[in-house]
């Protein structure tokens, strides 16, 4: 597309959109180019439903071009997989699985913006991936750093490779103002606490990609500021071998700012306006709290 970058360019509803060239993309050619991929992360605001049937929506495309997926959730962490693996398995109620993996306790959003996926999963027997850890270890490793961690307690992961300055301007531009700047050793007990999020994503993706019979494609479920800009989970993939994880995001915006947004994503997609958010819990991490449009 042409034009000066600093001019934002229309984002009509129901379209993709190419950050880098501010150009329409083809929902089919994309979707097939997203299929072939190891890793396609799909970011979300928690507690915006139409957020989560986009997700629904893009996982089911990409179920038909390729049936050999897994659907990863931030939601979950590892240590009931294997309630996931009962629920897909159908041995479980709703109720019963929602109780068993500790809902209220492990994540506390609304189930109902994510039990269509959940259902999508079970109906269709594709195999559902538990992506977090330990919330403990969150708050170890911010204060106390990996070295200080015995290997046996970081819960199956590997130390974060240390964040870019670009991961650290985009933390403190979040509004961490309690740092002078992004380079104020102030943020880094934050920094590392959300690099441990994003290594938990990778770590768990990449697991599952270097199994004997690895699913051909892992979809993540997870919030977007784990994956803006390249930064967060897709850096911690590359690290760990996963070469071109993709990023897709939604947004509601109907001009698409390139000047700003070039590079925050290998496609946007564009939503109706959602309806107001779900009341949030108590507890809310700061990288879930970016902004729902783009």
């Amino acid at each position: 597309m042409t034009g000066d970058i600093a001019t934002p360019v229309p984002h009509p509803r129901a379209s993709w959109i190419d950050p880098a060239a501010g150009a329409p993309l083809a929902a089919g050619e994309l979707m097939t180019a997203m299929a072939r991929r190891q890793a396609v992360l799909l970011g979300e605001t928690h507690t915006v439903a139409e957020i989560h049937r986009w997700q629904l929506h893009v996982t089911t495309v990409l179920h038909f071009l390729q049936p050999n997926l897994a659907v990863g959730f931030e939601m979950f962490p590892r240590r009931v997989q294997g309630v996931l693996d009962e629920w897909v398995a159908g041995a479980l109620s709703t109720d019963a699985f929602l109780d068993k993996v500790g809902w209220g306790t492990v994540w506390g959003y609304d189930a109902a913006l994510y039990l269509p996926l959940f259902h999508f999963c079970r109906q269709q027997r594709v195999r559902m991936l538990a992506l977090n850890c330990h919330r403990p270890l969150v708050t170890r490793v911010g204060m106390e750093g990996w070295d200080a961690i015995p290997e046996a307690e970081r819960d199956g992961l590997t130390p974060s490779a240390p964040a870019t300055p670009a991961y650290r301007q985009y933390l403190f531009d979040l509004g961490l103002r309690q740092a002078a700047s992004a380079a104020d050793p102030v943020l880094d007990r934050f920094i590392r606490a959300q690099q441990t999020w994003d290594r938990a994503f990778a770590c768990n993706i990449a697991r599952t990609l270097g199994e004997p019979e690895p699913p051909a494609l892992v979809i993540g479920i997870i919030g977007r500021g784990h994956l803006e800009y390249g930064h967060g989970t897709p850096y911690q993939l590359r690290d760990l071998g996963i070469a071109a994880p993709a990023v897709l995001l939604p947004t509601t915006a109907p001009q698409f700012d390139r000047a700003r947004l070039a590079g925050i994503a290998d496609a946007v997609f564009r939503l109706d306006e959602p309806e107001p958010p779900a009341e949030l819990p108590p507890r809310r991490r700061p990288a879930e709290a970016a902004p729902a449009s783009v």
